[in-house]
């Protein structure tokens, strides 16, 4: 059953409940007219003399209708509103539900783990593992070990507050998406231990907030990117075990790096040797 109480409050859907009760209120109200004077909430005990003199700022409609009359307009009012409230609501909360869901359609689910990922509710928040903020905002996504296969979809940039994008250990293939660049909140990408292809893409450079990268065990090939050096929050990074190529960071945060987070890269040479040797060597 529909219940109002499970909307998110807005001023617009307060009104909204507020000319609703009021119609309610209006139909034991004999079909005399009626004259029904809408005030500020600061003028509301104003006599009848004051309100010649509400002080600029408030505001005075009145409407002179019958009790019948004047309850259905409020009646049509209140519902006009609460339904482009919803309107609102769902359109607004489903931008964030629709990137995830389109991920959904990209993801074979062999263990159901998906289920409840549904596109029809007013956000993503109540689908389990996805968390949100208190303004329902995600903010996780904690997918790993799902047995999940299929590949990331581009949409998934539009996860403005995204901070932990939690993939590892599943099987899912493609490659990674320039668009995560857009996570500007980004504070863990884990994708390891899965069949990921293609290049570790440059724009992730653009992660500011970015503390944890761990893309180790997947078969992703190119140089390492040199705009993550820039990342100085950057703490964790492995990519061991993947066919990279050209010569390992040693400048802002990888300098604290340990090699070992770059083994097992057949194409990938000792650390960057500045101004002696190009870092994308042994790449063509």
């Amino acid at each position: 059953m529909f219940c109002l109480s499970s909307i998110p409050k807005t001023p617009l859907l307060s009104l909204s409940l507020s000319l609703l009760s009021l119609s309610l209120s209006l139909s034991s109200i004999n079909q005399s007219n009626q004259s029904i004077t809408l005030v500020s909430a600061h003028a509301i005990h104003q006599s009848e003399t004051e309100k010649s003199n509400i002080r600029r700022g408030f505001v005075l409609v009145q409407f002179e209708v019958g009790a019948m009359a004047g309850r259905d307009l409020l009646l049509f009012l209140a519902l006009t509103i609460v339904s482009s409230s919803l309107l609102v609501q769902k359109a607004r909360g489903n931008s964030e539900g629709d990137a995830l869901y389109a991920l959904r359609r990209s993801l074979s689910d062999p263990d159901n783990v998906l289920q409840s990922w549904d596109p029809n509710l007013v956000n993503p928040c109540t689908w389990f593992h996805i968390t949100c903020n208190q303004d329902n905002h995600v903010t996780r996504v904690d997918l790993g070990n799902s047995n999940l296969s299929g590949h990331l979809v581009p949409e998934l940039g539009k996860l403005e507050n995204l901070q932990y994008l939690e993939l590892y250990k599943n099987n899912i293939q493609g490659t990674i998406p320039k668009e995560l660049s857009q996570l500007k909140s980004l504070i863990s990408l884990d994708l390891y231990n899965n069949n990921m292809t293609g290049t570790i893409p440059s724009s992730l450079g653009k992660l500011k907030s970015l503390v944890f990268l761990r893309l180790n065990d997947n078969q992703l090939n190119g140089p390492i990117p040199r705009a993550l050096t820039s990342i100085s929050s950057l703490k964790v990074v492995d990519v061991s075990n993947n066919n990279l190529c050209g010569t390992i960071p040693t400048t802002g945060p990888f300098e604290h790096i340990p090699l070992n987070n770059f083994e097992n890269n057949p194409r990938l040479e000792g650390p960057e040797l500045q101004g002696l040797a190009s870092y994308d060597t042994n790449c063509s």
